[in-house]
């Protein structure tokens, strides 16, 4: 597991060429304070809908519908609240000062990482919705059974080699869609313009570098871990189709994502995003997902981008190559040789 630097030592250098981008690109003009009624959308410089800032997306609603919510799609506010209610106990329960240990620590699982390195997460998406996933009406993605057998054999058997982990695990990346689906912590966002193309520094990670051509992508032959993107506006509504992606990549690869958890994607993968601003503070994102090897049919997830003046974005201390790996490795060979043994 990747760990964040811990705040109050490093702070993340914005690259050259994302300072010059972000002195080019700034907004034409501030945005006064307005009501949604009043709203109206801001441009760049270049006349194109401005959707910089920084942005946050955590959320506690789920990616799937739970199955007790069965054909629910929206929660009432007074369901909405409670959920939120609850929430924040949760929080406040992990933050409790907890009384000194006078016994020894049981043998186990040494759990996850503390409450300090996780982002609250207090609020439903502003829709309502019981998930995240929009289509089909169900909540739930349409998985092929041979997706779900090769995701329960990855899970199994990750230790076994490092081709078995994610990509994630090995601080290569999240990919796209991704770097997209809110994580337990670091769920920033800057977004940059500048003419010609939009720029995404993704806190978790990396940076996305989105040509408006809408030209062709690259050769078929030329793949990538994030694949090849190329954005045009519809109105004010920025849409990304992504294609040409690694086969060796996840759709998701945080456990936050339930059972979408590991599971594959095939070179056919492809990823149509829609960003609009429907108010001062809100970016609704859109992604269609089509990989006919793993799924039935397409199928959406949405999730509402919040903007965050005070954020910060941390440096993320992972690189390729993290030294967790070869711990994780390690430790697998061992206890098969002690069952070799015995």
């Amino acid at each position: 597991m990747a760990i964040p630097t811990q705040p109050a030592a490093f702070r993340r250098a914005i690259p050259l060429a994302l300072a010059i981008a972000l002195l080019v690109g700034g907004p034409a003009a501030a945005q006064t304070e307005a009501t949604a009624d009043e709203w109206v959308q801001s441009r760049t410089a270049d006349g194109q809908p401005d959707l910089q800032g920084t942005w946050n997306n955590t959320t506690i609603t789920p990616f799937e519908r739970r199955p007790q919510q069965a054909d629910r799609a929206f929660l009432t506010e007074e369901e909405a609240a409670e959920a939120e209610r609850q929430a924040n106990e949760r929080r406040t329960r992990a933050n409790a000062q907890r009384p000194p240990r006078t016994e020894p620590l049981p043998v186990g699982p040494t759990g996850s990482v503390n409450s300090f390195w996780f982002e609250p997460r207090l609020e439903v998406v502003a829709t309502r919705r019981t998930s995240l996933v929009i289509d089909p009406p169900d909540g739930r993605v349409p998985l092929r059974q041979e997706a779900e057998t090769r995701r329960d054999y990855l899970v199994e058997h990750r230790a076994d080699a490092v081709e078995n982990m994610s990509v994630y695990s090995r601080c290569i990346t999240r990919g796209v869609p991704g770097t997209m689906f809110p994580n337990a912590y670091n769920n920033g966002y800057q977004i940059l313009q500048i003419p010609g193309y939009v720029v995404i520094r993704v806190e978790m990670m990396h940076v996305r570098i989105i040509p408006l051509d809408a030209g062709p992508h690259v050769d078929q032959r030329i793949r990538g871990w994030m694949g090849d993107s190329r954005g045009h506006w519809e109105g004010d509504t920025l849409v990304v189709e992504t294609k040409n992606f690694d086969p060796k990549g996840w759709i998701s690869s945080n456990a936050s994502a339930g059972r979408m958890h590991a599971v594959p994607q095939t070179a056919a993968l492809k990823v149509v995003e829609r960003f609009r601003r429907i108010n001062e503070n809100t970016i609704d994102w859109q992604a269609t997902i089509e990989d006919s090897a793993v799924y039935t049919r397409p199928w959406t997830v949405a999730i509402t981008l919040h903007r965050e003046h005070d954020y910060t974005i941390y440096e993320y201390a992972c690189h390729e190559g993290n030294h967790a790996i070869s711990g994780v490795l390690g430790g697998q060979r061992v206890l098969e040789l002690g069952d070799a043994v015995r």
